[in-house]
């Protein structure tokens, strides 16, 4: 599908940096283009519109960053029968390479960026996009027919998307998120479900361990991953990957810490293997990796305590994945930040024996009482900082400081990334950075 956008009204909706490259990548293609945020700023060299709904537009283009769900704006362009694109929808049409996509409420970056590493050390031309940073408009011009795009889609993406095709992709695990943009865990889960498009030459990687999304599977070709032994597909066994009978890597091999990042490394071989990439490369590319920031990252010792950064970890089954890889002995979690319509049981009624908790920002009195209820002796900051000042200053030997917040960062940061640069430089003595950041 090809849509001629010279001389077309278009407004881009959110100026955030996917929102951005829309307005370009449209201005490049002679369209008169015009933007609008709910904030009221990011004007750049493109008008502002004020009031948008005062104007006729061939075409309106939505950042994922803005709200779908009871917005009043998006309802009059949908009513008004005008065009809705998301930005991942506009990239699709100008993209000429073979898309994999990559969803699900956790790993999406790590295994982004590990396919991604795969598919370059294949020697295929290869652009990684979406969620992880650079956006789907940037490289799409950019892309050929043998192209390859390995583009992390997240649920923010997929809301309005309606054109967006991926010739091959995997949803990695379904688990409670982003209530407070969807309102239900049936609608989150829906969107998600839009990454698969039903169609026969769409290859698709499910994980099997997961239950919502094994039952997922729309054809026979379905690839499945699992830490169990399957018949077919790719697994655990012997403490290696193998891919059916051929054995891909062992785990001693793997330098990437707990048990959710085995099941990203899975989720990685599967993809590559249905896209027809040697078990030598794929193997190098993953004994070379280095994952992305903030994603359960071991630190270094801080008095004898074990330091884990997993800022990124926004959501319960997330924390829960941390909690599991760590090990709860010894453990010193930090929880809190910007509550995305969680109820926090599901941590606590586990009966994890945690030496301490530390509950801190925005929702942290509801983590504290929360835990209270369940027998817990919890610890009240008011912010991340402080929790992480305590923790380092009452670090002790065999001791595992876990940052896992289970909880969005705006709180109390711009994003999940400062969050998790802070705390680093609190732990390891940066002081200087933290008052300038602060």
């Amino acid at each position: 599908m090809r849509v001629n956008f010279k001389g077309k009204n278009v407004l881009v909706y959110g100026m955030g940096t996917s929102g951005q490259s829309a307005a370009k990548l449209l201005h490049g293609e002679g369209a008169c283009v015009s933007v609008y945020d709910d904030e009221n700023r990011f004007g750049n060299f493109f008008p502002f519109e004020t009031n948008p709904m005062t104007k006729k537009y061939d075409f309106v283009v939505v950042s994922p960053g803005v709200k779908v769900l009871g917005n009043k704006l998006i309802s009059f362009f949908i009513l008004s029968k005008t065009k809705v694109l998301s930005e991942l929808d506009l990239a699709y049409l100008f993209n000429k390479g073979r898309i994999i996509g990559i969803t699900g409420t956790n790993g999406k970056t790590t295994v982004t960026s590990l396919v991604g590493d795969i598919f370059k050390t294949a020697g295929k031309e290869t652009f990684v996009c979406g969620n992880i940073g650079l956006p789907f408009c940037e490289v799409a011009k950019k892309t050929s027919k043998n192209s390859v795009v390995v583009c992390e889609v997240s649920n923010l993406q997929l809301e309005l998307s309606s054109l967006f095709k991926a010739d091959a992709c995997t949803i990695l695990n379904l688990a409670p998120d982003h209530i407070d943009r969807h309102g239900n865990f049936e609608e989150y889960v829906r969107v998600k479900k839009k990454i698969l498009s039903g169609k026969k030459n769409q290859r698709v990687v499910l994980n099997f361990d997961d239950e919502i999304v094994r039952n997922l599977q729309i054809n026979k070709k379905t690839l499945f991953f699992s830490k169990k032994i399957l018949k077919k597909g790719v697994f655990l066994k012997n403490n290696a990957i193998y891919f059916n009978k051929t054995k891909i890597i062992s785990l001693l091999d793997i330098p990437l810490f707990g048990e959710k990042n085995i099941e990203n490394v899975m989720a990685a071989v599967a993809l590559s293997v249905i896209n027809k990439i040697k078990p030598a490369q794929i193997k190098e590319s993953i004994m070379h990796f280095k994952a992305p920031s903030h994603r359960l990252e071991y630190l270094g010792e801080v008095g004898g305590a074990m330091v884990f950064d997993d800022s990124k970890a926004t959501n319960i089954a997330s924390s829960l994945g941390a909690i599991n890889s760590v090990g709860e002995r010894g453990l010193v979690l930090l929880l809190g930040g910007q509550n995305k319509d969680f109820q926090f049981d599901e941590i606590f009624n586990k009966g994890f024996a945690f030496e301490q908790l530390l509950c801190f920002g925005g929702c942290g009195k509801e983590i504290y009482d929360c835990a209270v209820r369940y027998g817990y002796s919890p610890m009240l900051f008011g912010s991340m900082k402080e929790a992480a000042v305590y923790a380092k200053e009452n670090a002790k030997d065999g001791q595992k400081i876990l940052l896992s917040p289970a909880c969005a960062s705006f709180d109390e940061f711009s994003s999940y990334a400062v969050r998790g640069q802070i705390f680093k430089e609190i732990m390891f003595g940066e002081n200087e950075k933290i008052e300038l950041q602060g």
